[in-house]
């Protein structure tokens, strides 16, 4: 392994992304990025935030079902996991996700069937068409990196326009985080299109101080910005 120049961000389109890619081989990245949600406790957050909402709900006295969208969804696995804490809870909840891509969006289908979920999953380019609106909790993981900066402002503004709070999860780059990605993708699969992936994720995330300023310049006013295991950025904002 060797470390490229990590002072700046560089844009590599990524294996994943090709339209012509193989279904079977888009199919295992998605899987190994589940494994790669697990480890690094994606849904463990977003239920964090689901679980604060319901009680909020319950203090309330309201009972109607939270609603969650989960933005560039991928294989659906974060709001699917989400989906079987509420159910194994109690808690009212809808789930949904948009993606890009009619691969992970199937896939996210079968994997809710596969576990008794219910799960909208959508097609949509958030970017030219906007989110809709009207949710409680608007998530996203893994997905900012993959913009320009003046698109990443955008889709913080427009998560915080869609609904009541926004949490949004992604690499940090950096050393630590491009060593992590090279070797902890090597131990948890072996998909080669994961392998190429996630290094060239690393060099085209934000730092720190870079998601803060943009979280700022979206009009993300109160946004809660701290870093995570593992060499990850989360932001938390609450709308008034």
């Amino acid at each position: 392994m060797k470390l490229p120049d990590l002072r700046g961000r560089h844009r590599e389109r990524e294996l994943m992304d090709a339209p012509h890619l193989d279904p079977e081989r888009h199919v295992r990245a998605l899987k190994a990025l589940a494994r790669v949600n697990r480890v690094s406790m994606v849904a463990a957050r977003v239920w964090q935030d689901v679980l604060q909402l319901s009680r909020e709900r319950r203090e309330g006295g309201r009972d109607r079902a939270l609603r969650l969208l989960d933005v560039g969804c991928g294989g659906g696995d974060v709001v699917v996991r989400v989906a079987r804490r509420a159910r194994a809870a109690g808690v009212l909840l809808e789930v949904h996700g948009c993606d890009l891509s009619p691969v992970a969006l199937e896939h996210g289908s079968c994997e809710a069937e596969r576990w008794g979920v219910e799960a909208d999953f959508f097609a949509r380019d958030v970017l030219a068409e906007g989110l809709p609106g009207g949710y409680d909790l608007v998530c996203s993981s893994l997905f900012h990196h993959h913009l320009s900066r003046a698109e990443a402002v955008d889709l913080f503004r427009g998560m915080a326009a869609a609904g009541r709070r926004v949490l949004v999860q992604d690499l940090l780059r950096g050393t630590v985080g491009y060593a992590l990605a090279w070797w902890g993708l090597r131990l948890l699969s072996s998909s080669e299109v994961a392998h190429v992936d996630g290094p060239r994720s690393v060099r085209a995330a934000f730092t720190l101080p870079e998601v803060r300023a943009m979280a700022t310049e979206a009009g993300l006013v109160g946004a809660v910005v701290r870093r995570s295991w593992p060499e990850r950025f989360v932001l938390r904002w609450r709308g008034a």
